[in-house]
């Protein structure tokens, strides 16, 4: 097999889960074929380098081998080799992602307890409602 279809091999290579999310993440530009956007139908060959954006994570392999078949995840591990660069950029963006701090503590005020939601109902309701004609 000289070349396959690139949603077909990232599809064999584990990186999607089926064949139409390949195709769909292909779709909206988020993989490239040696430096340029794919399409699905692209035939991948071997040595083809492919960067591939999954949320926040680009990892950029060497295609090593083709298979049209989907295996165990040791099998796919063998069709494509990750880039020291990519996994570099990988390995700092974990590294950044755990020394980040704590999104919900930058927030001041969340939702008010069952005590202080009772004093704030407490309150409203002696400041704007009262039951004298006094005006």
């Amino acid at each position: 097999m000289d070349k396959l279809r690139i949603d077909k091999w990232l599809w064999a290579a584990r990186f999607f889960k089926t064949r139409s999310l390949a195709g769909d993440e292909i779709g909206k530009g988020r993989v490239h074929v040696n430096g340029q956007e794919a399409k699905a139908s692209r035939e991948a060959r071997v040595g083809d380098t492919v960067t591939i954006r999954q949320g926040p994570v680009t990892r950029t392999v060497v295609i090593l081998a083709l298979s049209g078949m989907r295996g165990p995840a040791p099998v796919a591990q063998q069709l494509y080799e990750e880039t020291a660069d990519s996994l570099k950029a990988r390995e700092q963006a974990r590294e950044q992602h755990r020394l980040a701090r704590e999104p919900a503590l930058s927030i001041e005020h969340g939702r008010p307890t069952k005590r202080e939601r009772r004093d704030i109902d407490k309150a409203a309701w002696d400041s704007r409602w009262s039951a004298s004609l006094d005006p």
